[in-house]
C-alpha cells in the first residue's frame, strides 16, 4: 500500500501575489526559487518549499472569517525570532501572540497582509 510521507509544499492562497510576495522578501527574508508557476511565487526554503499563489477557482478570501487558514498552524523557523519580532512590530505588522519561551524556543504570531496567522520560532 502507498504511503504519505509528510508535508512536501506548502501554499497560501493570497489576494495580491505581487505584494504577497514583497512581504515574504522584505521581512522575512525569503527568496525567490529560479522558477516559479504562473500564479504564484515560490521560495527557496528548506526542508519544505513555500509559495504564495493566486486563489484557486471558487476560493473567496474576502468571505473566509475570522481569517484565511483558521484552524492550520503554519509555523516558520527563524535564526532570531526576537529580533523579527522587532522588525515586524517596527514596521507596523500585526503581532498576533506575543514572543514567549516555550519548548520551541522563542515564538510569536504576526498577521501576514492578507491575516494569516504565522508562528515563528528559533529553535531546532
Amino acid at each position: 500500500m502507498p504511503t504519505v510521507t509528510g508535508p512536501d509544499f506548502i501554499a497560501l492562497q493570497v489576494r495580491d501575489v505581487d505584494a504577497a510576495a514583497r512581504f515574504y522578501e522584505t521581512r522575512l527574508g525569503l527568496r525567490r526559487a529560479p522558477m516559479s508557476p504562473p500564479g504564484a511565487v515560490v521560495f527557496t526554503t528548506t526542508p519544505i518549499a513555500f509559495a504564495v499563489r493566486a486563489p484557486l477557482p471558487g476560493t473567496d478570501l474576502e468571505a473566509i472569517d475570522p481569517r484565511p487558514g483558521a484552524g492550520v498552524a503554519l509555523w516558520l523557523h527563524a535564526s532570531d525570532a526576537q529580533g523579527l519580532h522587532d522588525e515586524l512590530a517596527a514596521a507596523g505588522v500585526v503581532i498576533l501572540a506575543a514572543p514567549t519561551d516555550g519548548p520551541f524556543g522563542l515564538t510569536f504570531t504576526f498577521a501576514d497582509p492578507d491575516g494569516y496567522a504565522i508562528t515563528v520560532h528559533d529553535q531546532r
